[in-house]
């Protein structure tokens, strides 16, 4: 007798069956078929296994791998059973008779007949179907009805007589339908939108077709995902646009939406987190279900029937949910461009985390019917190297491993839970095959992840928020959809807003041609060493030092010198509005024009004999005029002392193309080279003879800065 728990696959040249636990050895009764082989598929009560070929569909046995029955049905495409395995249907690539018209190439045979040995099998119903999508017949759980859906209508046959239609649900556009499974015949028919009208989902009891027993109606609905629950009572709609209009997404909207058979619910289900829905799945005992959902990192959340969220998982890269067939555990993982991560949580246990499996790539993940195995597969033609099978244990270790060449499909061999037997799944622990242990051999165990690269000047520090994942405490994904970022004033980005960086707080503001106010963490100083530290130090203290020295000096000018004057180009009026220096200037006019009246006056009335120009001395004292010779050497001395730290400035700003000015900033950067030098050598680090050389030139370099410094035009 084989083993319940088993495996088929399907490679390029072969079909193989495996049984798993505890032997990990091939069928024995099987014979591996060879040649070019389309498909290969069990049956949903696990007792056959089919395959395809180019003249003919095979089916055996899967407990003892011997053949039952061959259809000669060359052509065929692909194959599938009725829920009990009673019946079996085939597809075939369109085509065309004589006449021109299709033929039937949608074929319905029973699995096991009474024919007479050596006569040819026929089939008991023949359809024309175009598409390969959704192209088999739906049957109840007892297989006493089936349906298949055409134009306007979904056709309801008995399925012994497929001849004859029984019964049909006439609905006007109906582009999709799901029979539910269970005891209750109930069945859920799609009509998208249509010239304004919102899109419609209607279930009704079969073959009660006049009202429908549960509706809703939405937009946003161009097609959906039926998914009943085991049971039949509820059932999820899954809708989703072709094209997203708000561009939040190139895959278009979806939407949730739950139904209860019996018509007490119909609401759509609210998701606390923008972003697409990625997977949703009933668990099996069709009392909850689960949904990942929103932007990189995916939420996930466990849901009851009647849509109440009853626990979240922590964010992560996920974006498939799968539960075990005895409904204890979940499975949460990441594929396709993710990393291939898989949680695995105990749902009895308090949502408790079990393990993390790192699958690699897989395409195809599964679970055991005991819910004690995990296979992950990888498969062409996504992924056409790395092709092979692997099997984990539900607490996270590997169990057996096998490399295939070109894999192109794998699966479980399905088995009643009822039929099981019960046991923890957790322990005992099984013995792995030695292809496992191998393969871990093989594994490279990563000694330190590397992460993302940082530039020098951001090594050492903690990552800004607005690069970190939500998960990780960054904010939350926002959209803005192609608009503009609109700051707080109206005008563009938010002022002092640097991409990746904390806000300023709203009184750090720096005041133009003042020193930069220090803020914690602003400089950077804890990416830096203790010989960086110690250097920049040094700097800032001797520009500290320059700063007082040439402020000492201004000031002692100025209490030498005479008075300045309010006018002329050194009378510190520069700085003044048009309005002040006006003013002032009439002010000035006011008393000149006061002093001429008294000299007329005098002249008229007085001792002078004639008109006296009195009021000469007077414009030389408020600086017009021609001055004195001592006040004249008096003024160029203090213009030399006020000019001689601009001059340094002007040297020393960064748009000067002085020659002076390029070799006073060639030698200050010698100085700051040799300190280094110098503190590199202090700290017993041994230098080489070229950088003792170039110590030595320090004082020679001194010399000519204070040259330079004294007199600027001398360069």
């Amino acid at each position: 007798m084989a083993s319940q728990m088993q495996f088929a696959y399907r490679t390029q040249k072969e079909i193989g069956v495996t049984d798993a636990v505890p032997v990990y050895l091939p069928l024995p009764g099987f014979v591996k078929p060879e040649g070019n082989l389309r498909c290969c598929v069990y049956s949903p009560c696990g007792r056959y296994l089919s395959w395809v070929s180019n003249e003919q569909v095979s089916i055996v046995d899967a407990s003892v791998g011997h053949v039952l029955t061959t259809i000669v049905a060359p052509n065929v495409y692909d194959v599938a059973f009725s829920p009990r395995g009673t019946y079996v249907s085939t597809w075939e690539r369109p085509a065309k008779d004589e006449n021109g018209d299709a033929t039937k190439n949608l074929k319905i045979w029973r699995t096991v007949d009474d024919a007479v040995d050596g006569a040819e099998k026929q089939p008991i119903g023949r359809f024309v179907q175009k598409s390969q999508t959704g192209w088999n017949l739906q049957y109840t759980s007892d297989e006493k009805y089936c349906a298949r859906i055409v134009t306007n209508e979904v056709q309801f046959y008995a399925s012994d007589d497929l001849t004859t239609v029984w019964n049909k649900l006439r609905v006007e556009g109906v582009a999709d339908f799901a029979v539910a499974p269970g005891q209750s015949y109930n069945v859920a028919v799609f009509v998208p939108e249509r010239k304004g009208q919102p899109a419609t989902v209607k279930v009704f009891n079969v073959p009660q077709f006049n009202s429908p027993i549960s509706q809703k109606t939405f937009f946003k609905g161009d097609k959906v995902q039926l998914k009943w629950n085991s049971l039949g009572t509820s059932l999820i709609v899954l809708a989703q646009t072709e094209v997203d209009k708000t561009n939040k997404s190139y895959y278009g909207e979806t939407t949730l939406y739950l139904l209860s058979a019996n018509g007490s619910l119909d609401a759509r289900i609210t998701l606390d987190k923008e972003g697409p829905i990625h997977d949703v799945s009933w668990s099996p005992t069709g009392k909850e279900f689960g949904v990942i959902y929103g932007y990189m990192p995916a939420k996930t959340t466990i849901f009851n029937h009647r849509a109440v969220a009853s626990h979240s998982f922590p964010l992560g890269p996920r974006n498939t949910l799968i539960f075990s067939p005895t409904g204890r555990f979940a499975l949460v993982a990441g594929f396709g461009n993710l990393a291939g991560q898989i949680d695995v949580y105990d749902l009895e246990k308090d949502y408790k985390k079990v393990c993390t499996i790192e699958s690699g790539n897989p395409s195809v993940c599964q679970w055991s019917p005991d819910s004690r195995f995990i296979m992950t597969a990888t498969t062409s033609p996504r992924l056409r190297v790395d092709n092979g099978v692997k099997l984990w244990h539900v607490g996270g270790g590997i169990m057996y491993h096998e490399d295939m060449v070109e894999l192109y499909n794998v699966s479980w061999r399905p088995c009643p839970v009822e039929n099981l037997p019960r046991a923890d799944p957790l322990h005992p622990l099984p013995t792995p095959h030695e292809s496992a242990l191998k393969y871990l051999g093989t594994v490279k165990t990563p000694s330190k992840p590397v992460g993302a690269y940082r530039p020098p000047g951001a090594r050492g520090m903690s990552t800004p928020l607005h690069f970190r994942r939500e998960d990780e405490g960054g904010a939350a994904h926002v959209m803005s959809h192609g608009a503009a970022n609109i700051g707080p004033n109206g005008f563009g980005r938010a002022r002092r807003q640097v991409p990746g960086a904390d806000l300023l707080e709203s009184g750090a503001r720096a005041v133009p041609g003042a020193a930069p106010a220090q803020v914690p963490g602003a400089a950077g100083d804890e990416g830096l060493s203790k010989t960086a530290l110690k250097n920049k130090k040094k700097r800032n203290n001797k520009k500290t030092k320059e700063g007082e020295e040439g402020t000492n000096g201004a000031n002692g000018a100025g209490g030498l010198a005479p008075p300045t004057h309010e006018h002329g180009p050194h009378s510190g009026n520069e700085g003044r509005s048009p309005e002040r220096r006006g003013n002032h200037q009439n002010h000035q006019n006011h008393q000149r024009n006061h002093t001429r009246s008294r000299s007329r006056h005098a002249a008229h009335g007085g001792n002078n004999p004639g008109r006296t120009r009195s009021n000469t001395h007077n414009l030389n004292q408020n600086g017009y005029g021609s001055p004195g010779p001592a006040h004249q050497i008096n003024t160029q001395q203090q213009q030399q002392q006020q000019q001689s730290p601009a001059v340094a400035d002007a040297l020393l700003s960064p748009g000067n193309q002085n020659p002076a000015s390029k070799k006073l900033r060639g030698l200050q950067k010698k100085i700051r080279a040799i300190e280094d030098l110098e503190m590199r050598l202090a700290s017993g680090e041994k230098l080489e003879d070229t950088q003792m050389k170039k110590i030595a030139t320090k004082a020679t370099v001194l010399k000519e800065l204070d040259g330079i410094e004294k007199d600027p035009h001398a360069g």
